[in-house]
């Protein structure tokens, strides 16, 4: 459990991907986050859980400088990737963001056709040298979204026909593709049928054996199905943080008991 009185000193880990530092997020006079202090393994499914409006989502946004798109937005504190302060003035956003993959609560394929979605950040990004390389980039990429064998005869279909949970996998197979690092999801599952659901739990578990996975979700039993790590967002507070079984079996804090026995929430 975190307070405010937990010195940052006693928080670092020597397999950290993520270190955040008194993280403050602003918008316009709202203090939306406080005092945020975490580390994020290597290679670990780390959930993000809280009600509505807790906070998660911004803070999850601060990791690939997403907020830096909303005017009223200031963050404050620090945040790092294997070492590199991500909001130091020399770091590209853009090149951030090849790093820090994004996979959003919707399913928003671009209005293009399956190949260029997942084609589309290796080439601003100038990862290949020719189209052969391009297509072994866009082939790797929907293999690891487990969803290669669906669309591999229809590569110039458009994104956007594909049903719900395909057009979620293609949207990480593009977020893969740029070979991050770190992989951030938003809800990813929410918009989806439990079918689908399943197919991306399973999806997020594979994934995690090459990426720091970072997932924020509504859902308590997906939480407990697949992450390693449970963060709990209460008020703009990270309230308590540690291994999943412990934070489902049994929290320090009292917040982080009643919502899980959804007494609060």
């Amino acid at each position: 459990m975190f307070d405010n009185t937990t010195k940052p000193e006693a928080l670092v880990s020597k397999t950290s991907k993520i270190s955040t530092r008194n993280v403050q997020v602003y918008y316009g006079e709202t203090h939306a986050i406080k005092d945020v202090n975490v580390e994020i393994e290597d290679k670990t499914v780390t959930a993000f859980i809280g009600p509505s409006g807790c906070g998660k989502s911004t803070f999850l946004r601060c990791i690939n400088r997403m907020n830096d798109t909303i005017e009223s937005c200031r963050v404050k504190g620090d945040i790092r990737i294997d070492g590199e302060d991500i909001y130091d003035p020399k770091v590209d956003p853009v090149q951030l963001r090849a790093k820090v993959g994004m996979v959003f609560q919707k399913p928003n394929p671009f209005p293009k056709s399956i190949y260029d979605n997942v084609a589309y950040g290796p080439r601003i990004h100038g990862l290949s040298r020719n189209k052969a390389e391009l297509d072994g980039i866009v082939e790797r990429a929907l293999r690891r979204a487990a969803i290669w064998n669906e669309v591999k005869d229809r590569l110039q279909a458009p994104g956007t026909g594909l049903s719900g949970g395909q057009q979620q996998r293609l949207c990480i197979a593009r977020a893969v593709a740029t070979e991050p690092e770190v992989l951030l999801m938003d809800e990813p599952c929410s918009a989806l049928d439990p079918i689908a659901t399943a197919q991306v739990e399973e999806l997020i578990d594979e994934l995690r054996q090459q990426y720091s996975v970072v997932i924020v979700t509504h859902s308590m039993q997906q939480a407990a199905r697949v992450s390693q790590r449970t963060a709990f967002f209460h008020l703009g507070h990270l309230v308590e943080f540690g291994d999943t079984d412990r934070i489902f079996t049994s929290p320090e804090d009292p917040r982080t008991e009643s919502y899980i026995t959804g007494r609060i929430g």
